[in-house]
C-alpha cells in the first residue's frame, strides 16, 4: 500500500481525490478538527440518553417501530441488533474498490459532525482501510431509502466483530469471519453506543461509491472517445467542415464546442483529410461522423451535471436524525433518500449508452465496403478470413444490452417497512447498472479503436495526422495489423487496456498538447 496520506479534513472532497484513492491506496488520516466536531456531536447524544429524552433512533425502535420506547440499559444492544438484522444483502460481493470507497465516504459523512458518533468509529473505519480489512458486502438488497441500509449494515457488522471480511495481506486475499479479519489486522471490534449503528447504516455511501467509480472512468472515456472517433472519421475519409468552430458557437452548447475543437486539433494538417477535400462525394457524411460534436458534446454536458450531483452528495450529510451542535437540536428528516443520485445515475446510464450507440455506427461504416470503399470487414482476403465481422456483432450486442440497462431505475418504487418507507429511490441499482453500461461502452470503443487502426493501415500510403499516427503506433506496439484471422478477444482486451490506461490520450497529447 502507498505511504501517501488521504487526509479527512473539513475541506470538500473532489472527484480527482476520489480517483486517486481508488488507484493509489493512500493511507487514510483523520485530522484533529474532525475529532473536535465528533466529540461535540457525541456529547449531545450522550446527554439525551442520560436525561431519558425521547429521540428517534437513540432510544426508540426503527421504521414502523419508531413509536416503541427503548429503556436506557438497552440502547447499546439496540444498535447491535440493528446492524445484525439489517445485514440482509444477497448476491455476489461488491468489488473491493467499491467497498473501500464506501468506507471512505462514510468516514467523510460522519466527519462533518452531524451524526452524534464517537471519533473512535471514524478511526476504526480508517484503520480497517489502512490495514486491508474489506468487509464482504453483497451487491443486492438496497432500495435506496433509508439510504443503503443492507450494504452499510454488512460493512458495520465487521466493525462489531460479525459478518465477513476480505483481509488483504500482501498478495494474499483471505475471506475470514469479521472478528478474525480484525484480529489479523491488529484491530478490535467496537461496542456501539447510542445512535452509532443508525448513523453507520443511514446514508447513500454504497450508491455514491458505485456512481463515483463510474464517473472516474467516464472522465477518461470521454476524451478517448473523441480521439477514437477522429481516427474513424479520418479512416472513412470524412470531412472536417461540420467541426468548424462557427457551427458550434451558434448553438452555444459548451460540450459540443469542446468536442469539435478536440477533433480539429487531432486531425490538424492530416494528409488523409486533405486528400479528399475537394471530392464531390464527400460533401456530407453520415450522422455518426458529421454529428460527433453534437452527440459527444451532449454526453459531456450531461456528465458535468451528474458530476456536480455526486460531488455535492459526497460532501453532504445523509444521516438521520441529524445532530446540530449550535443549539443541541436533533432533527429527523429524509437526507438518506437516494433520489438525487438515482436520477443522476439513470441520466449517466443514458448518456453512456449514446456514446456506445454512435460508436457502433462508425464501426459498421468502416466494415461495409459499399460505404467505406475499403475491403469488406477490413480484411483483404475476405471469405477465407472473416476479419472484424463478429467484433462488430459483439459491439452491436453490447449496444442493445445497454438499451435495456438504460431503462431508469428511479421511476420505480416499492413500499417497505409497513408503508412507513413508502417511496424509495432504487438508487443502488441505478448506480450498479450505470457501471455495467460503462464497461460495455469501454468494450465498444475498444472495438472501434482496433477497427479504426486497421482502416488507417488500409488507407496507406496516404498518411493520417501526426496525432492519430501516434495512436496507431501505440496500438501497433501491442496489437498487430490484422493480416489473417486470429483469436479476436485477445485484441479487444488489449485495446481495452490501452484505453483504460489512458495510453490513447497520452499518445495524442504528446503531439497536440492537452485534450480537453
Amino acid at each position: 500500500m502507498a505511504s501517501k496520506n488521504f487526509n479527512i479534513t473539513d475541506q470538500l472532497l473532489t472527484l480527482n481525490q476520489i480517483h486517486d484513492f481508488i488507484i493509489n491506496f493512500p493511507l487514510v488520516k483523520i485530522e484533529p478538527v474532525v475529532k473536535k466536531k465528533a466529540d461535540k456531536s457525541f456529547n449531545i447524544i450522550k446527554n439525551i440518553v442520560e436525561s431519558d429524552t425521547v429521540v428517534y433512533g437513540v432510544n426508540t425502535g426503527f421504521g414502523k417501530f419508531a413509536d416503541v420506547r427503548i429503556r436506557k440499559n438497552q440502547v447499546k444492544d439496540l444498535q447491535r441488533r440493528l446492524v445484525l438484522s439489517h445485514s440482509a444483502g444477497v448476491g455476489d460481493p461488491m468489488p473491493d474498490d467499491v467497498v473501500r470507497l464506501m468506507m471512505l465516504l462514510k468516514i467523510k459523512n460522519l466527519s462533518l459532525g452531524f451524526s452524534g458518533v464517537r471519533y473512535e468509529i471514524l478511526e476504526l473505519l480508517a484503520q480497517m482501510l489502512n490495514r486491508g480489512v474489506i468487509p464482504v458486502v453483497p451487491q443486492k438488497g438496497s432500495v435506496g431509502a433509508s439510504g443503503d441500509l443492507a450494504p452499510l449494515a454488512h460493512m458495520s457488522a465487521v466493525m462489531i466483530g460479525e459478518g465477513e471480511a476480505f483481509f488483504l495481506d500482501g498478495d494474499k486475499r483471505l475471506r475470514l469471519p469479521g472478528k478474525k479479519a480484525l484480529n489479523k489486522a491488529g484491530l478490535k471490534p467496537i461496542v456501539l453506543e447510542a445512535k452509532e449503528g443508525l448513523a453507520l447504516l443511514n446514508g447513500t455511501q454504497a450508491m455514491q461509491a458505485y456512481g463515483l467509480k463510474t464517473l472516474c472512468r467516464t472522465m477518461n472515456l470521454l476524451r478517448s472517445a473523441d480521439i477514437i472517433s477522429a481516427m474513424s472519421l479520418e479512416a472513412l475519409m470524412g470531412t472536417l467542415t461540420p467541426f468548424d468552430a462557427r457551427i458550434q458557437e451558434v448553438r452555444r452548447h459548451p460540450g459540443q464546442m469542446t468536442v469539435a475543437a478536440n477533433i480539429r486539433r487531432i486531425l490538424n494538417e492530416s494528409p488523409m483529410v486533405a486528400s479528399h477535400r475537394y471530392s464531390n462525394h464527400r460533401v456530407q457524411d453520415a450522422y455518426c461522423l458529421r454529428c460527433i460534436p453534437q452527440v459527444h458534446g451532449a454526453v459531456r454536458d450531461g456528465v458535468e451535471h451528474v458530476k456536480d450531483v455526486f460531488e455535492r452528495e459526497m460532501n453532504g450529510v445523509t444521516d438521520n436524525p441529524l445532530v446540530f451542535t449550535d443549539n443541541g437540536d436533533v432533527l429527523s428528516g429524509g437526507n438518506f433518500h437516494g433520489e438525487p443520485l438515482a436520477v443522476a445515475a439513470d441520466y449517466l446510464a443514458i448518456l453512456l449508452s449514446e456514446l456506445a450507440g454512435i460508436s457502433e455506427r462508425r464501426i459498421e461504416h468502416m466494415l461495409d465496403p459499399a460505404v467505406s470503399e475499403m475491403a469488406g470487414f477490413l480484411t483483404e482476403d475476405g471469405g477465407l478470413n472473416s476479419g472484424f465481422m463478429i467484433a462488430h456483432v459483439t459491439a452491436a450486442a453490447l449496444v442493445s444490452e445497454n438499451k435495456v440497462l438504460a431503462h431508469p431505475a428511479s421511476v420505480d418504487s416499492i413500499p417497505t417497512s409497513a408503508n412507513k418507507e413508502d417511496h424509495v429511490s432504487m438508487g443502488l441499482f441505478a448506480t450498479r447498472k450505470a457501471l455495467e453500461i460503462l464497461t460495455n461502452v469501454e468494450h465498444v470503443l475498444a472495438i472501434e479503436l482496433i477497427c479504426a487502426c486497421q482502416a488507417l493501415d488500409l488507407r496507406m500510403p496516404i498518411e493520417p495526422s501526426l496525432a492519430t499516427k501516434e495512436v496507431l503506433h501505440k496500438v501497433r506496439e501491442k496489437i498487430a495489423h490484422w493480416k489473417e484471422d486470429r483469436f479476436m478477444q485477445t485484441d479487444i482486451e488489449k485495446a481495452l487496456h490501452i484505453i483504460c490506461n489512458k495510453e490513447v490520450i497520452n499518445a495524442v497529447e504528446k503531439v497536440v498538447g492537452p485534450v480537453l
